[in-house]
């Protein structure tokens, strides 16, 4: 009788378990090794799922409910033969339980910067931090790729270990959505949502994860990145520059003092000389060849073209008041990599306009 209490003491009657952590993702149910007797219950509650394991294998995966186990059911070998004492072939698995609900709050970040690809400002180091909710969409492939052995897999440890991998399907999602870094740091809902039907797909291939929300907390770029963005910005409330500064030289001559109007006054002033003098022929005169030289069609093109430096110079203004004028479209500019060429029949046309 004390053989067979002790027998019947190593094997499982009901398998349950009740998560009162909220922060376990996987749990590995008997600890001890212990064979699940025939005809044993299985009660999964809501949120879980009960995942069986034999010799390293996969079985059935169990939804909520109340399931009675048997060796029909269960496609794992009787690790033990029939016994005669009111219970029949008993079977030794792993089984996991795995929490199925909705993981919210989630923070993720670039521990260093992302280099993307951007068409306005060339390749940019961005860094980006946020949160996201998520859940075990596949219990196998999370199981294999994820938790793996781990007898209490914690919400912890699937930080550190998917925060890297978060990040890098970050990277490829926002690089494929060809998302201007300007848009990323002004709309971070949009941009999150977005990138999702991206993240998704890789996620749940990979490690058998949903995400139902990724957002977009902040988007740091480096300083030059920011002025650009604010004289970009500056540029849009202007509008046309051309007008914008007419009309500060007018008000400029009115009053009759720099103030607000000064800088673009003293500009303007230096647009009308420096028309004058092209038109006088004063700036690059024609200079005589040598006799018998005619210079090739070529030399001549190139000197017929101005880089923004030489336009400031003959404007007697900063060349970022000529990169302005360019990005505008008042002065007419071919861009040639990451820098205009400027013609002389586009800067005689910007002096009359």
């Amino acid at each position: 009788m004390g053989l067979f209490n002790f027998i019947k003491g190593q094997l499982l009657e009901i398998i349950e378990w009740q998560d009162d952590s909220r922060d376990t993702l996987s749990y590995r149910y008997p600890e001890e090794d212990r064979a699940i007797m025939r005809g044993a219950q299985l009660i999964v509650r809501e949120s879980q799922a009960a995942q069986f394991l034999y010799l390293g294998e996969f079985g059935d995966t169990f939804g909520p409910g109340k399931h009675t186990l048997s060796t029909e059911n269960i496609p794992v070998l009787t690790a033990l033969a029939s016994w005669k004492y009111g219970f029949e072939s008993p079977f030794k698995a792993d089984v996991y339980f795995v929490t199925t609900r909705l993981f919210t709050g989630n923070k993720w970040g670039t521990s260093n910067p992302v280099m993307l690809r951007d068409n306005d400002f060339g390749v940019v180091r961005a860094r980006a931090f946020g949160a996201y909710d998520f859940r075990v969409s596949d219990v196998k492939l999370f199981l294999k790729e994820v938790a793996g052995t781990d007898d209490h897999f914690r919400l912890e440890e699937f930080a550190d270990t998917m925060r890297s991998r978060i990040v890098s399907v970050f990277s490829e999602a926002l690089a494929a959505a060809k998302i201007p870094i300007m848009d990323v740091a002004s709309r971070y809902q949009e941009v999150g949502e977005a990138l999702l039907p991206l993240i998704n797909p890789v996620i749940g291939a990979k490690y058998g994860l949903q995400m139902t929300s990724f957002i977009l907390e902040n988007v740091s770029v480096p300083p030059e990145v920011e002025q650009a963005i604010d004289k970009r910005s500056s540029m849009a409330a202007i509008g046309n520059l051309n007008d914008y500064v007419k009309y500060q030289m007018g008000q400029g001559l009115v009053t009759g003092t720099a103030g607000a109007g000064g800088v673009a006054s003293e500009m303007a002033v230096g647009l009308a000389m420096a028309q004058q003098m092209v038109q006088s022929g004063i700036l690059n005169p024609p200079s005589a060849p040598a006799p018998g030289f005619a210079p090739p069609a070529a030399a001549a093109a190139t000197a017929d073209l101005l880089s923004p430096a030489d336009v400031a110079k003959i404007l007697n203004v900063s060349e970022s008041d000529v990169m302005a004028s360019l990005t505008s479209g008042d002065l007419k500019g071919k861009q040639i990599g990451s820098t205009y060429r400027i013609t002389r029949a586009a800067l005689d046309q910007f002096l009359k306009s």
